[in-house]
């Protein structure tokens, strides 16, 4: 940049900083100040710079010698019959607008290292303060809507704090979480060439949402070979979510590694990737290698005609059926569907996370169309390959683990959900940052999540929520969440959000911008007039029971 352009440009600022201050009128006085809360006294609140009067959730800027301090209403009442005019606003200290050293531009630093005195002038903060706050100089942004305070100011994100600390997106039913969800990946996409996405979607809404953008995976066209699942994995899909019977789970774990060493005895001699001296041995129930389960099956035989104790053979037996069950299930042929095995393993990462990306950066995994007792071991199973690609990839490629319903996945409590399941996404949340593996939860139930998990998450979108216990969960993963910002929470707008944490300077309200409708996430939920004609109504119901006996009988 030419020297005189700077200079222009630096006149410009201190010009637009000083007109700021000057049409910012004074609007009241502190009249007390104790840690991070003060009270200011508002001579009229009823005169204000936008069309609303001055109340809770707006901000102020109190005069501290050369720094502002940024202030937040989070309380108002009368002044007494003295001053019938006058409001006594509680505003909490959020940090403090700084002239920076040696140049023109001032800078907002959270935190107050001088703090306003009683007296000091306050007034509604201006939009070139609003601009200092939630400006992002030299880093990497992406833009996800306005300012509550004010329309005209953007609200923007760091990339690299939300995605390497993770994030989590917290609302109820109804309150816009998916179209806030699918507009931050959009965004996030724009603006890195090298990121992937993996989005768990339970409800099967955000295909139409990326539109050409990502490549949707469900029962239809995934291939998830059994021997892609670890010991635990594969023991909940044979028992169906049930436990497993503890004789039978002992002679499965002995029977998989031989398994492994047949295939890999019988396999192409040149592969050295299977090749090994089935005497030595060197394969686990989880090493990540092809076998047969009808060699699992020959070996249950074999076992059989050996054995001469009676009271063995019925386990050996049951776990023969329980397997043969699962292998015939229709709703399992994703898993048992190929009739040869191959090593397609390589083949099955690069599909799953986009290496290469053939101009499709996301994977959206849906889940509607799975088996209810299979759901967890199929999220497990992903979750887990994804922090190996990143661990054994060395973070080349980073890959985004976005996570619909989370509380499904991690639970709070400890007795509920799939342990393999929790402890991979617990693995991403504690270590993934470390090989460029990162977490986006999204949950309506903030209290069912696993806090230690969600504490993880540095930075939250916590939109409307009237739950008491979910204001306690978020206080607790948030530090700087005070009780006085999520006071707000129940009353917010649609597609309204509070912002904490590390992607953002300081708690901001922010709006998120509206999506084209071809572009939101489909509610597939019919209307509520008639959906059947008449000609259909006759089948319906005989459609129904089929179905349900259909799998009802799959089940026993």
């Amino acid at each position: 940049m030419h020297p005189n352009q700077a200079a222009i440009q630096r006149a410009e600022t201190v010009f637009r900083e000083k007109r700021g201050r000057q049409q910012a009128t004074v609007t009241g006085h502190v009249v007390s100040v104790s840690g991070s809360r003060a009270v200011v006294a508002v001579d009229n609140p009823k005169v204000s710079q936008s069309d609303d009067p001055l109340s809770v959730g707006r901000l102020l800027v109190i005069e501290a010698g050369r720094s502002r301090s940024v202030a937040l209403i989070y309380e108002a009442e009368a002044g007494g019959p003295n001053a019938p005019d006058t409001m006594l606003a509680r505003v909490e200290l959020l940090g403090e607008i700084r002239p920076a050293e040696g140049a023109f531009q001032a800078y907002f630093d959270r935190g107050i290292r001088t703090y306003p005195s009683v007296g000091s002038p306050a007034h509604e903060i201006d939009p070139v303060s609003l601009e200092t706050i939630y400006k992002y100089d030299g880093k990497q942004t992406i833009t996800i809507g306005t300012l509550a305070q004010d329309a005209s100011i953007t609200a923007t994100l760091q990339v690299q704090d939300l995605l390497q600390k993770h994030f989590a997106v917290l609302g109820t039913t109804g309150c816009g979480k998916s179209s806030a969800v699918a507009l931050v990946l959009k965004e996030v996409m724009k603006v890195t060439d090298a990121t992937r996405v993996l989005l768990i979607d339970p409800h099967n809404e955000y295909r139409s949402a990326f539109r050409g953008e990502a490549e949707v995976i469900s029962p239809k066209n995934l291939s998830l070979p059994f021997w892609l699942f670890n010991f635990e994995e594969i023991v909940d899909v044979i028992y169906r979510r049930r436990p497993g019977v503890s004789e039978e789970v002992d002679a499965l774990s002995d029977l998989i590694p031989l398994a492994k060493a047949r295939y890999a005895q019988n396999a192409d001699q040149g592969n050295s990737l299977l090749r090994r001296d089935p005497d030595v041995g060197g394969y686990t129930i989880d090493s990540p290698v092809p076998y047969r389960m009808h060699d699992v099956l020959a070996l249950i035989d074999e076992q059989l005609g050996r054995l001469d104790n009676r009271d063995e053979r019925p386990r050996l037996r049951r776990l023969k059926m329980r397997i043969e069950s699962v292998i015939h299930d229709g709703r399992y042929q994703f898993m048992f569907s190929s009739r040869t095995i191959e090593d397609t393993m390589a083949d099955i990462l690069r599909t799953l996370f986009r290496i290469p990306t053939a101009g499709k950066r996301i994977t959206i995994l849906e889940l509607a169309g799975f088996a209810p007792d299979v759901v967890d071991a199929v999220v497990s199973v992903l979750c887990r390959l994804a922090f190996d690609v990143g661990v054994w990839g060395g973070g080349r490629v980073p890959l985004l683990i976005a996570c619909e319903e989370a509380h499904r996945y991690v639970p709070a409590d400890k007795r509920l959900g799939f342990g393999p399941t929790r402890r991979a996404i617990s693995r991403i949340a504690k270590e993934g940052r470390k090989y460029s593996v990162y977490l986006g939860l999204v949950t309506q139930r903030p209290a069912e999540l696993d806090p230690t998990i969600l504490s993880q998450c540095s930075t939250i979108f916590a939109m409307r929520m009237a739950n008491e216990t979910d204001h306690a969960i978020i206080r607790s993963a948030v530090s700087d969440a005070a009780a006085s910002t999520l006071a707000s929470l129940p009353s917010i707008g649609n597609r309204e959000a509070i912002a904490f944490g590390e992607a953002v300077s300081m708690p901001m309200r922010v709006r998120f911008a509206d999506l084209e409708s071809e572009q939101l996430p489909a509610n597939r939920l019919p209307s509520l007039r008639a959906t059947l004609t008449e000609v259909e109504t006759s089948d319906f119901v005989e459609e129904v029971v089929r179905r349900w006996r259909t799998v009802a009988r799959r089940e026993q």
